[in-house]
């Protein structure tokens, strides 16, 4: 397991993300239900830069 995945999960469910469903190979998708938006968020992230880009997708301002 990378370093950044339980960050970037706990960030999401701050802001009313919830896990929907597995992706392909190890991906997950999230789910907020208030946006009506989904991000896909993968199971090892390795990268700040990466994890970053995902709350970007996300529409989340803050950073890891």
């Amino acid at each position: 397991m990378g370093e950044y995945e339980r960050k970037v999960r706990k960030i999401l469910k701050e802001h009313g993300y919830r896990f929907e469903r597995q992706a392909k190979g190890d991906h997950e998708m999230w789910y907020n239900p208030k946006l009506n938006w989904s991000v896909s968020v993968d199971g090892e992230i390795n990268s700040r830069h990466t994890a970053n880009g995902i709350l970007k997708q996300a529409k989340i301002k803050r950073k890891v």
